[in-house]
């Protein structure tokens, strides 16, 4: 099945993170192009394994390298969401026309103090602020056409944050 969505030429090879403080909040991003906000995502470059993808994403747009981050799970199914025809507006849609994005979904506790999230880091610089959130705050916030990716995406991770907060309460 992972082979198929990656030669599928209709969805962009993505990945997505949950990052989660000691408190098990959420790191929330505001895109700087749109009010939308989202956890922080990007595509998997050629000959790059969905956890290089994640790593390397990671750092690009929220500054935090393999050593500020611990990941603790990935959801081992891929979620796919339709791009509205009128948001295909970036590079990735408008030359490959692709309708929408395939997503390998990561969760990872922030290992280091969140002095360490630098949204400046990249030369692309997608978010323009960040905040820390509650669990199903995403829910509520995210843009309509990825809100049924993100509570597949949410619901699918919640045993390990469950694990992860029963850990952190001990």
């Amino acid at each position: 099945m992972e082979k198929n969505f990656l030669k599928n030429d209709e969805y962009r090879p993505n990945v997505a993170i949950v990052i989660l403080n000691k408190k098990g909040e959420v790191l929330w991003c505001k895109r700087k192009s749109n009010d939308g906000w989202q956890f922080p995502q990007g595509g998997i470059d050629k000959n790059e394994t969905p956890k290089q993808a994640i790593l390397r994403e990671t750092k690009e747009e929220v500054g935090l390298s393999s050593k500020d981050i611990k990941i603790i799970c990935e959801l081992s199914k891929w979620l796919k969401y339709d791009v509205p025809k009128n948001r295909r507006q970036t590079y990735f849609f408008k030359k490959n026309k692709f309708r929408g994005q395939v997503q390998r979904w990561f969760m990872a506790e922030l290992t280091s103090h969140e002095s360490k999230i630098d949204l400046g880091g990249d030369k692309v610089n997608e978010f323009s602020s960040w905040m820390w959130v509650s669990y199903w705050y995403a829910l509520g916030s995210v843009v309509s056409f990825k809100k049924k990716l993100y509570r597949q995406a949410l619901t699918g991770l919640l045993p390990e944050y469950n694990q992860f907060i029963s850990r952190k309460r001990l």
